[in-house]
This record gives structure tokens, sequence and C-alpha cells, in this order.
């Protein structure tokens, strides 16, 4: 065991030179390594336990706003008039006979028969009960039977395992096929959660390779990736108990998992580096994690703020989808934050000199270490950049312009069955209703009329809404006491322009009786309202707490600002990326997707939320160390090279460490989650790569000196709030028993 000598302590009790605060921190993290793991490894065994079957908790909607009109519909229109609301189709294929052959009839009849008998199912009907043409193909060989499913996600898809097998395949004349939202969403669970098993299989074991590659030390490279693990772990147990208290989506299992190991890699990395750097300049083992935890650490700790700051900003937006991604995202990121410096300080008191064991890298190497001379190829480029300030900073700022510019023509949609792999039953059954039905069944319009009413009114606005350009049929109404709904199916596409400009008008009718607009445009509509109406609030959000945030970090009024808005600008070339591959179907064959034309309107949101705080990680990084080496040096100049210098292979390494998690996220078989993983991947790369090592030293040498202004009273603000270096540590000497 190690026998420590503890410096002299100052009246808070902390080592010499070092704040209270810290030296608090580090007898709490230090003081029982071996307990500390030993509770660490329970709590991650019951975290095993507690995760197990979250992806079966996880819902597969959440994009509609719970307060909007459209919503209010649906339920009406589910309670009072439930055969409304069809959400599984069973497409009936005759072969060569006619839909309307004898044979076929029979047979498709007992289907529907049988269907309306079996338990959750209700409102059954087909093209053989109401001879609907919106329900039979136009060539005559296909038709649906249509039914609800009742109850909630899980209890539908439930229903759905249950069902299915007794009625897809082949049936005396007729085939079947099962499709429907129901459908759509079940298989798009099933598939989010075997694919993200084939991605942690992907992503852990090149992540080990590229931090073996990155530290040399196979001791080194596993303890960044053992506590990438347990916030794995961690994770699913999380979303678990998040489960319990609300709705949280099957995606959030993805991108929390991501999150979880690639942020607790990021933090593990910075602190293991920042060790073996104190270690190397001859400081024993203890003195190396106070120093670590007093520099890195606390980097770690405003990181993680940052990270969650961006996260929370997802709650100011009512759909469960995003406000999901928001408890989750934040619990994950507190979690690898916390594992990287409770954990991570136990494991290296314990280790020492050790962490430097089994140097894989040896027999590759000749003479002395390269990394000295990687240092230096990182302060050559920072001079260059910094000679060259406003060329570099002129040249990065009209790339990434140019880069996201794709992006101005977004258009904004909803997710469908086409986020599916094209060999899904229930993407094949959509497809073949989109080409081969009139009106495209499900995608038409509902209106709920309440109130009294006479039948000579329902028949006034059924004519007044068959008179607007946009409507091809009026279907309706059918009443239940002082409640009606009619079905009005667009000339267009489902949830084309000309489709919601039609909601608009719906929604503009003056009528003697209360009507509600649901239906896929309507949801659409209802969406992009709400987004729009709240993403200010949210960007406000997200900038102010940032700037508070890096103010507090750096004292200067400049670099917060000079931060956000190089974070921002950061994230063009994500956007633009993002819209000319998944929206224009640009590389959709080698990356195997169908593109629908449009963007699902949330999705943005969550990208720029997520990416922004990852972005502000690698800048906190950057900017903590640039503030060290100014208050040690007092030369801005050299600082900004110093910083560059000590810190850009370290911030590409965890952007290419995080990239590949993100990347192997994104060989995901569902569209969204592929464009999530793909795009934010991009966003941390150019981030690392363009922004940090060319736009900011870049700028920061345009400002100069001024880079580290503020005013009196603000300087006076962040001396007593404000988390500083302190003084250096004092040396802490240890007696090591021989073979330690």
């Amino acid at each position: 065991m190690t026998e420590v000598n503890t410096p002299p302590s100052t009246a808070g009790g902390a080592p010499a030179g070092v704040s209270p605060r810290i030296g608090r921190w580090t007898r709490f993290v230090t003081a029982r390594p071996r307990l500390s793991l030993l509770v660490a490894l329970v709590l991650t065994a019951l975290a095993v336990l507690a995760g197990s079957g979250v992806a079966d908790r996880l819902g597969s909607g959440g994009w509609e706003d719970p307060a909007a009109e459209s919503t209010y519909a649906t339920k009406a229109l589910e309670r009072e008039f439930p055969d409304s609301q069809p959400n599984v189709l069973l497409l009936v294929d005759s072969g060569r006979a006619s839909v309307d052959d004898k044979a076929v009839a029979a047979e498709a009849r007992g289907l529907a028969g049988r269907l309306a008998g079996e338990k959750g199912v209700t409102g059954v009907g087909s093209y053989w009960q109401s001879r609907s043409p919106a329900l039979r193909a136009e060539d005559g060989h296909e038709a649906l039977i249509a039914a609800r499913i009742t109850g909630d996600d899980n209890a539908m898809a439930k229903t759905l395992d249950r069902i299915t097998p007794h009625y897809r395949g082949t049936h005396g004349p007729v085939r079947v096929k099962v499709g429907g939202i129901v459908a759509v969403r079940h298989e798009m669970q099933t598939i989010i959660k075997e694919d993200l098993t084939r991605a942690e299989m992907i992503a852990l074991p090149i992540t080990l390779v590229l931090l073996v590659m990155v530290f040399g030390s196979a001791v080194a490279a596993l303890l960044p990736l053992g506590i990438g693990i347990v916030a794995i772990l961690g994770t699913n147990a999380v979303l678990r108990g998040l489960t319990t208290f609300t709705d949280v989506s099957v995606f959030a299992l993805n991108l929390t998992t991501a999150l979880g190991l690639g942020l607790a890699i990021d933090y593990a990395l910075f602190i293991v580096r920042r060790y073996r750097e104190e270690l190397s300049t001859g400081a024993a083992p203890l003195a190396a994690v106070v120093a670590t935890l007093r520099t890195a650490g606390r980097t770690v700790l405003f990181s993680a703020l940052t990270v969650a700051v961006s996260l929370a900003a997802m709650m100011v937006f009512p759909q469960y989808f995003l406000s999901s991604f928001a408890y989750a995202g934040i619990a994950v990121v507190l979690l690898a934050a916390a594992a990287a410096l409770i954990l991570l300080p136990a494991a290296l008191v314990l280790l020492g000199h050790r962490v430097n064991s089994l140097d894989l890298r040896r027999l590759l190497r000749r003479g002395r270490d390269a990394k000295p001379a990687e240092g230096r190829a990182w302060a050559r480029a920072a001079g260059l950049v910094m000679r060259r300030a406003p060329l570099f900073a002129l040249g990065t700022t009209v790339l990434l312009v140019i880069l996201g510019l794709p992006f101005l023509g977004v258009k904004f949609g909803t997710a469908d069955d086409r986020q599916l792999p094209s060999t899904a039953e229930s993407h094949v059954v959509q497809d073949q209703i989109r080409e081969g039905f009139p009106g495209s069944p499900g995608g038409g319009l509902e209106v709920l009329a309440e109130g009294p009413a006479t039948a000579a009114q329902y028949t006034a606005y059924q004519r007044r809404v068959a008179a607007l350009p946009e409507v091809a049929r009026v279907d309706g109404p059918l009443v239940r006491g002082d409640a009606a709904y009619f079905t009005v199916q667009p000339r267009g596409e489902a949830v084309d322009d000309a489709a919601q400009r039609l909601v608009g008008d719906l929604r503009a009718l003056h009528t003697p009786f209360d009507t509600k607009v649901t239906g896929t445009a309507a949801v659409l509509v209802d969406t992009k309202h709400a987004i729009a109406e709240r993403l200010p609030w949210a960007a406000v959000f997200i900038a102010v707490v940032t700037l508070l945030l890096v103010f507090l970090l750096t004292g200067s009024v400049l670099i917060p600002i000079q931060a956000v808005v190089l974070n921002a600008l950061s994230l063009t070339a994500m956007f633009g990326a993002v819209v000319w591959v998944f929206q224009d179907g640009h590389l959709s064959g080698p990356l195997g997707f169908t593109s629908p034309g449009s963007i699902e309107t949330t999705l943005p949101v969550l990208m720029f939320c997520v990416a922004f705080g990852l972005s502000m990680d690698y800048g906190v990084f950057l900017l903590s160390r640039i503030k060290e080496e100014y208050d040690r040096t007092g030369d801005h100049g050299t600082a900004v090279k110093l910083g560059l210098q000590r810190t850009g292979g370290l911030i590409t390494a965890a952007a290419v460490i995080l990239a590949v998690v993100m990347v192997a996220i994104g060989t995901s078989r569902v569209t969204n989650t592929k464009m999530l993983g793909l795009g934010i991947a991009l966003a941390v790369l150019m981030d690392a790569m363009v922004v940090r090592s060319l736009l900011v030293p870049a700028i920061m040498r345009l400002t100069g000196r001024a880079t580290w202004w503020a005013p009196a009273p603000l300087r006076r603000l962040h001396e007593r709030f404000g988390l500083s270096e302190g003084e250096p540590a004092a040396p802490v000497r240890e007696k090591e028993p021989a073979g330690v």
C-alpha cells in the first residue's frame, strides 16, 4: 500500500497552496480509493440489473405538441369515434385475381372478422365492408383491412406481437402484409435496439485501439474505456428510472449511450493525460492527482455544465421526443463527469506510476518518445495561424458559411415509414399504398365538429370544405350526439405545402359549431408552430448561461461572446450536410436510406443542442488551458500558442474518438438515427480540426490583449465567484515500498 506523507495544511485543512475547496475534494476522492472502486463496482452491477429491458419501456413517438389543436382532436376522435383512427393495416394481395373475386372477398371478410374479435383491437373496417375506393388499389389486385389497436405504446406493441403471426403470410387465395403506424413504430423500436448493440460492438474495440495510439500504455488506455463502460451501464439504469416518471423516446437510447461513452472517455482522456503530464515533471502520484483535479478536473466540471446547459434547453419544448433527451442527457452527462472525477482519481492513486505500464508503442518507436515533436508541430501550426490571422479568420468563416448554405433550402416534415430500411415490411406496405392507392389512405385530414348542429348545417359545411381548391374529396359526417367528424382528402401529398395550407384554410372557416383539425399535415403545422414559438427562448437560455459559465471560467467579457459565436458557426457544416444528404438524397445509395424529401421538424433542434454542447466541451478545454498559460506567463500570444500546443493533439484525439462513437450510432438502419450520428460526428470533427485549430487562434490573435478585458465590477465578481486555478500545489512526497 502507498504510504502518503501529506504536506502542511492551511487553516481549512487543504494542502498548502491548494484552495480549501480543491483540498476537500481531493481528500474525498483519494482517502479510500479501494473502497471507492468497490462501491463503484457494486453500483455498476446494480445498474446492470436496473437497466435491463429498458428498450422495451421506451416510446417511439413524442413529436406532437400535447397542447396543440391537432392533439386535442386526435384524442377526442379516439374517444368518440375510435373507428376514425386506424393505426394498423392489413394489405391483402389477391395476386392475379381481382379483390372482388368471390373467394378473395370471402377470405378477406373472414380475416376482418377474426381481427375484430382480437382483444385490444377495435374499429375494424375493410374495402369489402365499405366498398370505399380509397381502400382499393387502382390495379384492383390489393385492398386494405384497417383497424385500431388500443392502449399506450407498450400495450399496442404487445398486441401487435400477439396478433401479427396469425395474419401475416398466405391465407388461401390471398397474401397478407402488416403495416400502419403501430407497425412502423414497433419495427423502428426493434431495429434501434438491435442497431445499438451493434454500434457498441463496433465502437468499443476501435476506441480501445485509438486510446492505445494516444497513450501508448495499455493501462492508461483501459482507464478511459472502463469509465466509458461504467457510464453506458449507468445510462441504461438512468433511462429505466426516467420511464417511471415520464415518457422517454427510444431514440434517446442511442444518443445518451453515445454521450455517456463519448463524454466519459473524453473526460477520462483529459484527466489521465494531465496526470501523466504531472508525473513527467517529477511530481509524486498524490501531488499529480491534486494538480490534475485542480486543473483538468476543474475543466471537466465546467465542460459537463456547458453540455448539460445545452441539453437542458430542450426542456423548453413541449414534445416529449425533445424533453426526454433533456432529462436523460443531463443525467448521463453528470454521470460521465462523476465517474471521471470520482472513480478515476481513486484508480490513479492506486496505480501511481504503473499508469504508464505495458507500453504497446515501444516496438514502433526509435529513440525518444514522439510526443514532444507532436507538441512542436501544434506550436508551429499555431504560430502560422497567428502570423496570418486575418487570412485564416476570413477564409475559415467563408468556408463554414458556404458549407451551411444548403440549409437555406430546408423543408420540414414528419417521421414516417421511410425512416425504416426499404426491406422492412411496414415500409413496403406504406410504399405500396402511396404508389398504388388513390388519395393515400390514412394521409388525409380529419375535422372534429363539437356542439349542437343540424343536418343542414353539417351539409352546408361539407359543401364549403369541398369547394376549397386543395380538397379532392370530403367524406362524412359521422354523427354521435353533439359531435361529428369529417374526413378531408387533399389533392396532393399528405404533408406537402398545399396540405399544410389546407389546414389553415379549414381552421379559418367560420362555422356554427366548434371545429378542430387533425391529421398528419395538421400535426406538422402545430409542431412547426410550437418549435418556432419556443426556439428563441431556448437560444437565449443557451446563450446567457453559456456566457455566464465561460465568464466564470475566464474572467473575460470578450471570450464568452467569441465562444458562443464561433460555436454556432462551427455547426453550419453539419446543418448544410444534413439537408444536402438526407433531404436532397445525395449519398442515399451508399448510406442505405430512403430520403423522404424533408427533415423531421424536431431533429435540427436536437442536433443543435447536442452539437453546441459538445463544441463547447472542446472549447472549454482549450480556453481553460490558454487561461492557465496566460495567468502563468502574462503574455497573450504565448498563452494562445502554448494552449493550442498542449491541447491541440488531445482535443483532436478526443474528437476522433467521439466521432467514432457517433459514426457507429450512424450505422443504424433508421434514417433519423443515422442522420443524428453522422451529423454530430461531422460537427465534432469540424469543430476540433477547423474551428479550434484555425479560427479560434486567429480570432484571439486579432483581439490581442483586449481578449482578457473586463470592467472593474465584473473583475471583482469573477474574483469572488469565478473558479480560479489558485497557487501551484506544494510538492507531495511519497514513500513507496519496493515492488509497488
